[in-house]
């Protein structure tokens, strides 16, 4: 690479277009990392903030991609639908699963369920008797926080379900899960305001948190929940107004809170004055004898705000969820729901309303536990065999995802970036944590869009990775074995 510092091209389009070149003439291939900008500058005796400039017109020229806190790499020359290598703008679309893929790839990265197991006839059902039975009422605006029969519904189903009175009166009919979370925010915080969140972390929380300014502070998530000794001091030194957690299956470690801990986080917002956001999507999917019940079960002092969406284990496009809300919030709440999107569809709330007072719900959950139990099996068997390669994990019992924490020598990109190549999509887990302080190199596995051949395929492809990078790559040995 050649610089002239005797012509008046400037120095970072001389780098721009010499890098241009060499990816153009194949010298420089796909998912190849860059110098780092200190190395590179001091190579070409030229200040950092030249490489800087340069680095930065390939990216907008599409000739490269960045990853905070990892570099700079080679974007392939026909990225696009069909290429899932990874660059900033779509972390938050890979996390929820919607990264553009071939419809070849086998996709690890969505913790959705595929459309064979949707409950398409028995939905159409309520559809069709509620369009029979309301005509034209069922499109009229519903109550801002919702159909009452709907929410009598979801009373009884708490109820039923985790042994918690929930009064109608005290429920939010939302749009998803992110909206409740959206609206919390809006409610709740101002610029400088401390929300602590579990690190790792769902980055789209994180995203609405920034949004208003907040200061957002991780605490390290260990095996039976937050670290408490961490948590405390951290409650001490922030005064947090809010903390966000998910206590059953949680994003990305798949760990389950303890009683003991749960416990503590009660006594603790209680002595604190802090609200507590508890996001459940998955703890109806739970594969063993153990029930898992909500934090929101043993709050017996209103601090805990429940948010439960049902979209990711019922159909996605169906955008129903519901949070719980505190008398003292619930005028405030009522506001922001109503400017942002003024109600939630009535006409499906009315439907779903129906879904569940059938027992259409109770019967699809038996019938996707079955589908997802032996896809976790599969993938627990097939993933112990990772094992000889220093791959370790934690088995869940539930959910919908597998965390895999990696040896230190892989790199979570590099294999993010090789799977990719072989139609296999992953979650690198950089991506869920809040800073680099602690240990970050992990991938999460998701199974629900997946089927059971694939799961096996699938983590061949990844197990031929270790194979290479430890025989043929770098000639190691396999101290694991």
């Amino acid at each position: 690479m050649l610089i002239d510092k005797n012509i008046s091209t400037p120095l970072y389009i001389q780098l721009y277009e010499n890098i241009k070149d060499m990816i153009d003439k194949d010298q420089l291939k796909a998912g190849e990392k860059l110098p780092s900008i200190r190395s590179l500058a001091k190579k070409l005796e030229v200040n950092n903030i030249t490489i800087v400039n340069g680095y930065k017109l390939l990216e907008q020229e599409g000739y490269t991609y960045s990853i905070k806190g990892s570099g700079t790499y080679v974007k392939p020359h026909n990225y696009g639908l069909d290429t899932p290598y990874m660059e900033d703008g779509d972390i938050e679309l890979m996390i929820g699963g919607i990264l553009p893929m071939s419809k070849d790839n086998i996709n690890f990265a969505s913790v959705s369920p595929t459309p064979e197991i949707f409950p398409v006839e028995e939905f159409k059902q309520s559809l069709v008797e509620v369009l029979d039975r309301d005509k034209g009422n069922a499109f009229i605006y519903p109550e801002i926080n919702g159909y009452k029969p709907f929410r009598e519904s979801i009373s009884i189903f708490m109820h039923e379900n985790y042994n918690m009175n929930i009064d109608k009166d005290e429920i939010q009919i939302i749009s998803g899960g992110q909206q409740g979370i959206d609206i919390i925010t809006k409610t709740l915080i101002s610029q400088g305001d401390c929300v602590l969140v579990e690190n790792p972390t769902y980055s789209g929380a994180i995203a609405a948190f920034k949004s208003r300014g907040a200061k957002i502070i991780g605490v390290p998530m260990l095996k039976d929940g937050l670290d408490l000794e961490v948590l405390n001091n951290r409650i001490k030194r922030y005064n947090p107004k809010l903390l966000y957690i998910m206590t059953n299956y949680q994003n990305p470690t798949t760990y389950s809170y303890s009683e003991h801990t749960k416990n503590k986080l009660i006594e603790l917002s209680k002595q604190h004055n802090f609200y507590i956001i508890e996001d459940d999507f998955l703890t109806d999917l739970n594969y063993s004898k153990d029930k898992k019940t909500p934090l929101k079960s043993i709050d017996n002092s209103d601090q805990v705000i429940y948010i439960k969406s049902f979209s990711k284990i019922f159909m996605p496009g169906v955008r129903i969820g519901f949070m719980t809300v505190p008398q003292k919030l619930f005028k405030d709440i009522i506001r922001v729901k109503h400017t942002t999107d003024i109600s939630s569809s009535g006409f499906l709330q009315r439907a779903f309303d129906l879904y569940l007072r059938k027992g259409y719900w109770k019967k699809h959950i038996e019938n996707i536990k079955k589908v997802y139990t032996n896809k976790y099996n599969i993938m627990v068997k097939e993933l112990k065999k990772l094992y000889k390669y220093g791959v370790t994990f934690e088995e869940p019992y539930g959910g919908l995802s597998i965390w895999l924490k990696l040896p230190k020598d892989i790199d979570s990109i590099d294999l993010y970036n090789e799977c990719g190549e072989n139609n296999v999509s992953i979650v690198p887990g950089k991506i869920f944590f809040i800073n680099d302080t602690i240990y970050s190199n992990y991938i999460r596995l998701s199974f629900g869009a997946v089927s059971e051949e694939e799961i096996i395929h699938g983590i061949r492809v990844i197990e031929n990775y270790f194979k290479k990078t430890y025989k043929e790559d770098n000639n190691k040995y396999l101290p694991f074995i």
